[in-house]
């Protein structure tokens, strides 16, 4: 793909607050119609970055394009490809959801008539197609699935939600989530979150923002696979039994006590072992074998994007 196929394009952004360096550095690009997950721990920049895609901030370093477009600080032309969804939303709480879209599409100077169908549409698609009540009395779930409805309204190419999902119970997540995955088919979704089961969940890519650069990004399974190994779960019948398996994995690696955890998780009271490195599986199966010791089951433990951030961040 072609630089200028990319819907977002960051090159060598850089920001700084006063003596603090927030961004140092970030490359990002990302492809159409993908849901995009950009993943880092609170305080890593992501909303300082995505403010900047906005021209809401001036940067002390680098360039944003959108759809092809340079951003520029202030009033930038890009925003026409964009539809924003911000971590708070804030509303004129006297009014219904459609009342509230209709202002919206008025003040973009949308056509009456576009404004009306799409309203309905968005509505429909963020389950308060048949919500007659004020904004005011909404829950935090409500407010989001409206915000979404705003930020979708004028077909924007562009998607940017500011952590969705944080303050929600799980089925409000789920719900944000498969309105996202649902408005993929019109538009590319940036969203930003520190919830990595959201972006193992519904993401096509991501990136780690990590001290103000990007240490990873690809697609899902791209970044799963830079892991080292996956890891073996085998439980046992007898949790007697984990010490025998402890002490032949020391004896079979040749470390002492200190430098076990390196290899493999003992739960004795699960009766249960994790190795960590698959080469030691087949020794210990022929063990277990020659041993007549008997087991419940063995289970391969895929990388986790926890894992993998735990992993990238140290």
């Amino acid at each position: 793909m072609t630089q200028d196929n990319y819907i977002l394009r960051i090159e060598n952004l850089e920001k700084s607050f006063g003596d603090k360096k927030v961004l140092r550095g970030v490359n990002l690009s990302v492809p159409p119609k993908k849901v995009f997950g950009f993943v880092g721990k609170n305080g890593a920049g992501k909303t300082t970055t995505m403010k900047l895609v906005l021209g809401l901030m001036t940067a002390n370093a680098g360039e944003i394009f959108v759809n092809g477009e340079k951003v520029t600080y202030g009033n930038t032309k890009t925003n026409r490809f964009i539809g924003y969804l911000p971590d708070v939303p804030e509303y004129y709480s006297f009014m219904t959801p459609k009342e509230y879209l209709s202002f919206c599409g008025e003040i973009t100077k949308m056509d009456k008539k576009e404004i009306r169908t799409r309203s309905e549409e968005l509505l429909k698609l963020v389950g308060l197609g048949e919500e007659k009540h004020r904004i005011k009395g909404f829950s935090r779930g409500m407010k989001q699935r409206l915000g979404i409805a705003q930020a979708l309204l004028n077909r924007p190419k562009l998607l940017i939600c500011d952590e969705p999902t944080s303050a929600l119970d799980p089925l409000g997540r789920k719900e944000i989530l498969d309105i996202l995955v649902a408005a993929k088919e019109e538009t590319t979704i940036l969203f930003s979150t520190h919830i990595l089961s959201d972006v193992e969940h519904i993401c096509d890519e991501m990136a780690l923002l990590n001290e103000g650069k990007i240490i990873m990004q690809g697609s899902i399974a791209e970044v799963k696979s830079k892991r080292r190994r996956n890891s073996m779960e085998i439980q046992l019948e007898r949790k007697e039994d984990s010490d025998r398996i402890c002490r032949f994995i020391r004896g079979s690696i040749k470390t002492d006590r200190i430098n076990i955890d390196s290899f493999c998780t003992i739960d004795k009271s699960a009766k249960c072992i994790i190795l960590k490195d698959e080469a030691l599986l087949p020794d210990i199966l022929r063990y277990l074998a020659d041993n007549s010791i008997p087991l419940i089951r063995i289970e391969k433990q895929e990388a986790t994007l926890e894992d993998i951030f735990l992993e990238a961040i140290k």
